[in-house]
């Protein structure tokens, strides 16, 4: 008999949690049966459901499984979830993030479902909301705390933060589990990107070319990257160019404040280019890369970078 897995995202949006969750379902040994299901992307985030369909792993959407608070659809979601719990009859529940991780363990918890596992791939803990809805988040994880058998994190500094820092997680269920990455790709053909890249945004073989990759959101901060960017522009006499890779809720206020800057500083150059699937391409293109963010789980940007070959400044988090 095989071990069926129920694995459950926030959303198939592009980040390091669908890829985590993708290569944890298509390269477990044949005694696992995986089902992967999730909320879909925000309709300024990119999607990823092609990620897990190009290893073969079939996704299910749940619609009602989304970013914000909604009691009515919240409800719905966990419903949805239970039901599907009673068709497939997982023996393991594993939740990937925060919004899954409350629903999908209530629902399982409420299956009776064996065996349940959470993954933090990062947290909203410090730097995402006031102190009061901090402290009601906190809360809320001790409490799916104790209904988890296990309760994965995916780096030392993280295991220090909810372990030790914050008290969310109980030492005896926390396990110290890194994440993978298939990598070869940010290692190929890295001329003929390159020049591909460049061609596509008009960009010269002398420029110094600063990019940041991420959604266009409050908790990456990308008001210091433009800020950064103007200062650095004024400051050398070499070209550079910087690009803000992806999109979100943040695009409009910050294309205004890239247009404000511009007006005391000419040579101020960014682009956004918004989502680009095909991440190892645009590295190649890239002589730097930028993060920003106040809170980092394991930044997957950089890493890639890094397989690149292409250095990275960052603010110390992750």
């Amino acid at each position: 008999m095989k071990i069926r897995v129920l694995r459950i995202i926030n959303r198939f949006n592009l980040g390091g949690p669908t890829y985590n969750a993708t290569y944890l379902s298509a390269y477990l040994s044949d005694q696992f049966e995986t089902k992967l299901i999730g909320g879909k992307h925000e309709k300024h985030e990119g999607g990823s459901s092609f990620i897990p369909e190009s290893h073969g792993v079939t996704v299910e959407f749940i619609d009602e499984l989304q970013r914000e608070i909604s009691p009515a659809k919240d409800a719905k979601a966990v419903k949805k979830i239970r039901q599907i719990i009673r068709e497939f009859q997982p023996h393991i529940v594993h939740t990937h993030a925060s919004k899954s991780g409350f629903i999908g363990r209530l629902a399982a918890s409420k299956e009776k479902v064996p065996v349940i596992v959470h993954t933090f791939h990062g947290h909203v803990f410090h730097s995402y909301f006031n102190k009061v809805k901090t402290n009601l988040y906190k809360q809320i994880e001790k409490r799916m705390a104790k209904k988890s058998d296990a309760i994965i994190v995916i780096s030392k500094e993280q295991h220090k933060e909810l372990v030790h820092e914050l008290s969310v997680v109980p030492e005896e269920k926390a396990h110290i589990v890194k994440l993978g990455f298939d990598l070869s790709r940010f290692q190929e053909n890295l001329v003929s990107k390159k020049e591909s890249f460049r061609q596509k945004y008009e960009l010269d073989s002398d420029e110094i070319v600063v990019g940041i990759i991420g959604r266009l959101t409050a908790i990456k901060n990308h008001d210091l990257f433009i800020e950064a960017a103007n200062r650095a522009s004024q400051m050398t006499s070499q070209r550079v160019k910087f690009m803000i890779i992806g999109d979100g809720e943040e695009r409009e206020r910050l294309e205004e404040l890239v247009h404000d800057k511009k007006k005391s500083n000419p040579k101020l150059e960014i682009l956004f280019t918004s989502w680009i699937k095909e991440i190892d391409w645009a590295l190649a293109g890239l002589d730097v890369v930028a993060l920003s963010s106040f809170n980092e789980g394991t930044p997957v940007s950089l890493i890639e970078a890094q397989a690149a070959g292409v250095p990275v400044l960052t603010t110390n988090v992750g």
